[in-house]
């Protein structure tokens, strides 16, 4: 029997992918917004495919702002856009 691979939604481009091939970001309990690599933390949390565009994309159609259920500040942007481009050369 196969195993059931799960997916999940792109907030830039509107895509599914398996959960494996998504970023997850991260709205912390204390409300910091974060990028979880792991997947794991606790939170709530929303997808973006791998890909600096889709990061772009849910910036202006506010994609992350309504998943997360906050308003992100440009500066939040940034931070996610310098960790985006880190785990891309992992």
């Amino acid at each position: 029997m196969n195993k059931k691979v799960p997916m999940r939604q792109c907030v830039g481009c509107g895509g599914m992918k398996s959960k494996r091939d998504m970023m997850r970001v991260l709205r912390t309990p204390e409300g910091e917004i974060v990028l979880d690599m792991t997947g794991r933390k606790n939170g709530r949390g929303a997808y973006l495919c791998k890909d600096l565009d889709c990061l772009k994309k849910a910036e202006k159609n506010r994609g992350l702002e309504r998943s997360l259920k906050v308003s992100i500040p440009a500066a939040v942007y940034g931070n996610l856009e310098r960790e985006f481009g880190e785990s891309e050369t992992e």
